[in-house]
């Protein structure tokens, strides 16, 4: 408990500190005098309508511009640490995790759907593929803490991210801009606006990116972890009448690199032909130091993804109408290497297969009255998703964990080294048989569909009960329904099988010891084959109806202070685990309940807004590394359920004392448990989650105004992010410490600077940039998934410094 006091007024204290401010509001106005002077409004559209963004009663970060040119910020995995309460997992562009709270869904199976919303302009980002595409013409991104049911719907049980795009404009603009950097960093975006008479206005956008990876393969020197993506926009509006207008966009964002790499932490010398078994964790590598040997075969990450959305507005002399149509198609990619070696004896990849399709349609009303502001609409979601969950080993490594866990002797398949295929090929050898049954591939597959339905009625209402106070009620209800299914066959090995063939027509197996049938083994992936020998599937179809409400009350102490409480749900759909035949789990819940301040003292150029929260999440679904389920020592991802529940406080602040100077800050805190949760066995009730107590992003920038020779600004922004804390299962999971030699689950630090000049009428500039200032590299995770079985875990590490500079030019 003590150390909880410690920790939570180390938070209060990093909130309340002078010259604390938050990192991501708009700048504001400069005054005339060399005295800050109003700060500039920020519009939002957190609640679905147009507001002031201090006059939402929400726990809301904008992210503008500013943040992401400081820390050249490409996609929202950039964005860790410096919004906190925010995590991104974008090792895997075509697979990130959302996190916000600490909240997030684990699991990567289509079956079942994501806790945090991404949105951008407002429609549903289905899909994890879909959800981490690249900053193309952003004008902001708003990061909404705590669930918003109500307002978004199902799947943003903890919250919500909002990107909102750049829109056709009346007048003629057009930029571009290159940024060249370290690793051979090439990126290159172009904007222009271009006006079509009165009634159109046509906006064109695209951007291309590359750079070699900062990892490199030690036996081949091939560049690992690079990036190549291309992304591209174009919309059209066309102002049909005074009142109504409709605005057509097409995006399309495509990648084609390499996969992540698997770090290895068991060392491996030139010679050998497989490693020691059991891992030892006190011989592991420091990841961070360790050489990379990946020998994936088809190594590749790849999407493309289409979108095509309508808007159409229209005003009625009662409320304004707007309708959204979006379809939305992407196929994915991701194939990476699961054991960090490049010997045959513990070769495995994993390769994540998608094809989705999506419809969304949504009518909305809105209006605004002396009394009542309300919202009030329904739509309607449809999804058709496929995925592929496909493994590959090769008969070499299926010797390695027959001898590992004991299959061979349990099936009596004893020979004198042990081993089936490799001793099989010996002997061919020995009689200059020329067959070989090494180095043929080992598949195992699982098939998975689903069809998805979402229809959904919502309204929300702000009564101003008086000049100072206001009530706020919304309800939404939403059905949902889905289809599934599973197929799994045998294991594909028609190399194998054909050099099987050949042997027993030759009659190789009348005078060999082991028949022709033992080399047929059983899977060890995916054990359950579905009916027909796998031709068939097994389907199952649910539905599940949600009611979520949200309750709000704020009030003004003064012009410049806002108070406010809320209760609100939030939920996420119930589905199924893509790789557990006929598995299936409910509705996950979470009530939230919160209070809050937010204040303005334009006089002084500071803001302070901050708010403490509690929440109860009920029967999360989360997935994790489970050994011996079916008795045969390979693990395997399973999903179990639990209640979590979490305290905490989010703060921010922003503070110019001089037109020159900004400093801002950013502190969350949080204290996250488990309410009720058993997981491998284990109780850990009561036990933390792993979420930090403590993070924070920091920040400072000045302009020198150079008259006629333009400006120059320079910019800092730091991020903490707290220890890891620790439960039974964290190990296991890769989670905390797991080795003597590296720290898993550390503290962070990053540190970014940024030195930009623009001319004076704006129209050039150049800028030179630093991100991971001091080259803090962290351990940010081991992965255990062929740990117990060939001995081979692997980590993933953060990146290194790197620099660029970038030029733009603006017509």
């Amino acid at each position: 408990m003590m150390q909880k006091k410690k920790l939570l007024a180390r938070a209060v204290a990093a909130a309340l500190a002078g010259g604390c401010v938050a990192a991501v509001l708009s700048p504001p106005a400069l005054a005339q005098d060399g005295a800050s002077g109003g700060l500039e409004e920020i519009v939002v559209t957190a609640q679905r309508r147009e507001q002031v963004l201090q006059d939402v009663p929400i726990a809301l970060q904008v992210v503008n511009t500013e943040l992401l040119d400081d820390i050249a910020a490409e996609d929202m995995g950039d964005l860790n640490g410096f919004v906190p309460g925010l995590v991104v997992s974008s090792d895997s562009p075509t697979q990130p995790r959302y996190a916000i709270r600490g909240i997030q869904t684990g699991d990567f199976g289509v079956g079942t759907d994501p806790a945090v919303g991404v949105y951008v302009d407002g429609i549903y980002a289905a899909r994890s593929g879909a959800s981490l595409l690249a900053f193309n013409d952003i004008e902001r991104i708003e990061v909404l803490k705590g669930p918003q049911g109500t307002l978004f719907g199902r799947n943003s049980a903890a919250g919500a991210v909002s990107i909102i795009t750049r829109q056709p404009a009346k007048d003629f603009d057009a930029f571009v801009r290159l940024r060249v950097g370290d690793y051979d960093k090439q990126r290159v975006e172009g904007m222009v606006n271009v006006p079509l008479g009165d009634a159109f206005a046509l906006r064109l956008n695209g951007l291309y990116n590359k750079s070699d990876g900062w990892v490199e393969d030690a036996a081949t020197g091939k560049d690992l972890w690079p990036e190549d993506n291309w992304a591209g926009r174009a919309a059209l509006r066309w102002e049909i009448g005074a009142e109504t207008s409709a605005t057509l966009t097409w995006d399309h964002d495509e990648i084609d690199q390499l996969a992540r790499p698997a770090i290895g932490l068991v060392p491996v010398a030139p010679g050998d032909t497989g490693v020691p078994y059991p891992a030892v964790p006190a011989t592991f590598l420091d990841p961070r130091k360790a050489k990379v040997f990946n020998d994936v075969v088809g190594n590749e990450e790849s999407r493309k993804l289409d979108g095509v959305n309508l808007v159409i507005d229209h005003a009625f002399a009662w409320a304004d109408f707007r309708s959204t149509t979006a379809w939305r198609q992407f196929e994915t990619m991701n194939r990476e290497d699961e054991d960090g070696t490049n010997l045959p004896a513990t070769y495995f990849d994993t390769a994540n297969v998608e094809d989705n399709d999506s419809w969304y349609q949504e009518f909305k009303l809105s209006a605004q009255t002396d009394r009542f502001d309300w919202v009030a609409g329904i739509s309607y979601y449809s999804e058709s998703a496929k995925q592929a969950s496909d493994t590959h080993a090769l008969t070499d490594s299926i010797d390695t964990l027959g001898v590992n866990l004991e299959i061979y002797e349990d099936a009596e398949l004893i020979t004198p080294d042990g081993t089936l295929y490799g001793f099989t090929s010996a002997v061919l050898a020995a009689n200059e048989i020329p067959l070989t049954m090494l180095g043929l591939p080992w598949r195992e597959v699982m098939y998975n569909e689903g069809d998805f339905q979402a229809t959904a009625l919502f309204g929300d209402v702000i009564w101003h009960v008086n000049d100072r106070m206001n009530l706020t009620f919304g309800l939404r209800y939403t059905h949902d329904s889905k289809e599934f299914s599973w197929r799994n066959g045998p294991h594909e090995t028609p190399e194998l099988d054909a050099t099987v063939a050949a042997l027993v027509a030759a009659g190789f197996f009348d005078a060999f010891p082991i028949p022709p049938e033992a080399y047929r083994l059983s899977d060890f992936i995916f054990r359950v084959d579905t009916p027909n020998g796998g031709a068939d599937k097994v389907t199952r179809e649910d539905s599940w109806d949600d009611l979520s409400p949200r309750l709000v009350v704020d009030y003004e102490l003064s012009p410049d202070m806002m108070v406010f409480g809320s209760l609100a749900k939030g939920y996420k759909a119930g589905g199924y685990n893509s790789v557990e035949v006929g598995s299936q789990f409910e509705n996950e819940d979470v009530w939230n309940l919160e209070a809050g301040v937010k204040s303005l003292y334009s006089h002084v150029g500071l803001i302070m807004n901050a708010s403490v929260f509690y929440y109860v999440y009920q029967d999360k679904q989360a997935i994790a590394l489970v050994t011996g389920v079916d008795g045969s020592g390979v693990p395997q991802y399973l999903v179990d359920t639990g209640d979590e529940e979490a305290w905490g406080i989010d703060a921010e602040m922003r503070w110019q004392p001089y037109d020159p100077v900004t400093l801002f800050a950013n502190v969350a805190f949080i204290d996250a448990t488990y309410k009720d949760k058993e997981t491998n066995g284990v109780d850990v009730s009561g036990e933390p989650t792993g979420e930090p107590y403590l993070s924070a992003a920091l920040g400072a920038s000045y302009v020198w105004t150079l008259g006629s020779a333009g400006d120059l600004d320079l910019s800092g922004r730091y991020a903490y992010r707290g220890e890891s804390r620790c439960n039974a299962q964290s190990q296991q999971q890769g989670e905390c410490q797991v080795s003597p030699n590296f720290d898993v689950g550390e503290d962070q630090h990053r540190l970014d600077l940024r030195l930009a000049w623009t001319s004076d009428d704006d129209r050039w500039g150049v800028a030179a940039f630093v991100t991971n200032v001091l080259d803090d590299q962290y351990v940010t995770g081991v992965n255990n998934l062929t740990a117990e079985t060939f001995g081979t875990p692997f980590a993933s590490i953060s990146e290194p410094r790197q620099w660029g500079v970038e030029f733009s030019a603006a017509f």
